[in-house]
């Protein structure tokens, strides 16, 4: 069949040490992946260099339709601090706030030297405004306008161009922060403004303040970033408009919504928040029953967990220490990746990591000038990576450089020999991700021996059946493209905008049409971004939710209204509400009040508009399936235990067929990924292509 048009959708990953790129053709539901080496210093550069590999391979730019991208580039500007410079304006009198924050503290309570992190905006690029609204959000104080003209003049005189404004109560009425952003505007034509109205309008004033000064600090850096990559994918030819960006929701927007009202906070968690995307999606009965995500790439391991076939949400969160008030992924992220660099502290003790070697110089064994060891050194030296197929041939991994580096770093100082110091590394790595998955499962109340285990990115099938032996897990799935599953999830995903306003009032005083009215402002303002951002109104769905507490608490439940109601709410609709706010409190906390009056606290909209998405095809075992020894490439001497030497078979895993079954000990290897089957397990390969390992032994 013949396809006029585009018709190519291209998922983008950028990763600590590769890019990964995934091309899909929904004609026949090929794929095509590229893994190119990620360029820190621009990573719009790697995005580049791997479309060009797709057009060398044939594929006509003007012929891809549809571009979406998971970048790290805010939460790495946040990590390392090289965010732009930030003015704040406050309500006069309230200009502490930054420096009390919520008084709480992170790690040890013990620590006498405890400091919080340096403020986004110092003391001296905070000015107080005149202007007051009360807790019902009237205007006590009129906007000095002559005041917000003067702060901006002098913040401009010292170099500011990104402003946050704070007012406070302006979540009930933005009027005051809408005329602060005219009259900085006025003064400052270049400026970025964020006003917390739009970044986050809901109760609590530091996470609010928080929020909105992260996305003054960042806006800056993915404006600069986004306005290279449009560029650079012009001029390749990838003339599609239909760009978009992951966000931490798991949900993708256009480029244009990305530079505009406040959503450049939405992308902190944008890049794992894929690989989590595509365990939901394409999982199927798994996703229903259960699954712990493993993403290990070169910087960082993401654990996420998936229940009832969608990720896990949190509306609170922290990143580097800073309150992130935004809906997104519950996943957690530890320093443990290929790249992860292991050295000898102080007391004589092995460590692996917070330090990443990344893509430059990377690894020992890339050959590029790195000479600290590695997890991928230790992977190497005890033999489960091939030297001759990393990245399917197209590079070779120096063994005797990861030898030599694992010898002097480690080796030596603990007198150990080059094995015992990489089986070292990789039990601490392994044991930290294992000892991550059972604080998550915990808090969550999950039993782990009854999930599966899905690992992804470059190590996580190298390391997944050491890390499900530590949990006694006894099921691991991997994927078809485990190398590229995360950019295979920006090709499962819609388009999804969340919305919030909160308003204090108990449930039992609110009525129908009052919550309503509120709904229908939140989703015509829905509804007018998704028309200026191009999209198909008639595309759209909205999910309602009610925020809701128990009086006198302080924390509040997301309690969704789907099912409660049809076209319009109803004074019985809240009574459900109540009555599904009560089963969610017993079933998260332990316990509910039912004779305890309740507490409207924030109304939610998502709106979520459907894109076409990669569907995995389901194929027959073929009637004379191909024997397994057919896709046996040799074998190799692994060091399981990091002592003694096993034989071990190595197969291509493309040459492997549906149905067929290899035990372990054994290497399964293909362009993207490297699966290990160590003694003891067994693995098949199932319908969709995924390869199913299970603890087989007696």
């Amino acid at each position: 069949m013949s396809v006029s048009g585009p018709r190519y959708r291209l998922g983008v990953d950028v990763g600590g040490t590769h890019t990964d790129l995934v091309l899909l053709d929904p004609a026949d539901g090929a794929l095509m992946v590229e893994k190119v080496s990620s360029t820190p210093k621009n990573p719009a550069l790697g995005v580049l260099n791997g479309v060009s590999r797709f057009v060398a391979r044939g594929v006509k730019p003007d012929d891809i339709a549809f571009f979406a991208h998971g970048t790290t580039i805010t939460t790495n500007a946040l990590l390392e601090m090289r965010g732009s410079s930030v003015g704040l304006m406050i309500t006069k009198g309230f200009r502490a706030i930054q420096e009390v924050q919520a008084q709480a503290r992170d790690g040890n309570l013990f620590d006498y030297f405890y400091e919080k992190p340096a403020p986004i905006a110092p003391q001296s690029l905070t000015r107080e405004i005149p202007e007051r609204s009360d807790y019902e959000g009237k205007v006590l104080l009129p906007l000095d306008h002559e005041a917000v003209r003067q702060a901006a003049r002098e913040l401009k005189e010292v170099g500011v161009r990104s402003i946050a404004v704070c007012y406070l109560f302006s979540f009930l009425n933005p009027s005051h922060e809408e005329e602060t952003r005219r009259l900085i505007l006025e003064e400052i034509s270049d400026a970025h403004v964020s006003l917390s109205s739009e970044v986050l309008p809901r109760i609590r004033e530091w996470a609010r303040m928080s929020t909105t000064l992260l996305n003054a600090y960042l806006e800056p850096v993915l404006v600069h970033y986004i306005g290279h990559l449009n560029k650079g994918l012009d001029e390749a030819g990838v003339n599609t408009q239909q760009r978009f960006l992951m966000q931490s929701n798991g949900g993708v927007m256009p480029f244009s919504a990305a530079i505009a009202g406040g959503r450049t906070v939405h992308t902190l968690f944008s890049g794992p928040a894929g690989g989590a995307q595509a365990s939901a999606h394409l999982s199927g009965t798994d996703a229903q029953s259960g699954l712990v995500t493993l993403d290990m790439g070169g910087t960082s391991a993401d654990i996420a967990f998936i229940e009832g076939g969608a990720p896990l949400e949190v509306t609170e969160g922290m990143i580097a220490r800073r309150q992130l008030d935004v809906p997104a992924l519950d996943m957690t992220t530890i320093s443990a990746g290929g790249g992860s660099i292991a050295s000898v502290d102080g007391g004589g003790f092995l460590m692996v990591g917070p330090q990443s070697a990344g893509a430059d110089p990377g690894p020992a064994c890339y050959g590029r000038g790195g000479t600290r060891p590695t997890v991928t050194d230790a992977d190497v030296a005890c033999g489960y990576l091939n030297p001759d197929y990393f990245l399917g041939g197209a590079q070779k991994l120096d063994v005797e450089a990861a030898r030599k580096a694992l010898q002097v770093h480690i080796g030596d100082p603990l007198k150990m020999d080059v094995l015992q110091a990489a089986a070292g590394i990789r039990r601490i790595v392994d044991m930290r991700m294992a000892d991550e998955v059972r604080v998550f499962a915990a808090k969550r109340g999950v039993d782990l021996t009854s999930y599966t285990l899905l690992p992804f990115g470059g190590a996580g099938a190298v390391h997944a059946a050491a890390v499900a032996e530590e949990l006694n897990m006894q099921r691991i799935l991997v994927p078809p493209r485990p190398g590229a599953f995360s950019a295979l999830g920006l090709l499962c995903t819609d388009v999804v905008h969340d919305y919030i306003r909160s308003e204090l009032k108990p449930l039992e005083d609110v009525t129908p049409e009052h919550a309503e009215n509120i709904y229908a402002q939140l989703e015509a303002k829905a509804l007018e971004e998704l028309i200026a951002e191009g999209m198909q109104p008639e595309n759209a769905r909205y999910l309602r939710e009610l925020d809701l507490r128990y009086t006198g608490q302080g924390y509040e439940l997301r309690t969704p209204l789907d099912g409660l109601y049809e076209g319009k709410l109803s004074q019985a609709s809240l009574t459900a509400a109540r009555q599904r706010f009560d089963e969610r409190h017993a079933q998260i906390h332990g316990h509910a009040a039912a004779d305890r009056p309740v507490e409207v606290v924030s109304y939610r909209v998502r709106l979520r508009v459907a894109v076409p998405k990669y569907e995995p095809r389901e194929t027959a075992p073929p009637a004379k399936p191909r024997a397994v020894a057919d896709a046996l490439k040799g074998g190799r001497t692994v060091y399981f235990d990091g002592k003694s030497p096993v034989e071990t078979q190595v197969y291509e895993r493309d040459g492997l067929d549906v149905g067929t079954s290899v035990k372990g000990p054994a290497i399964v290897e293909q362009f993207d990924a490297t699966t290990i089957i160590p003694p003891g397990w067994a693995a098949r390969v199932d319908t969709f292509h995924n390869l199913i390992l299970e603890f087989a032994r007696t």
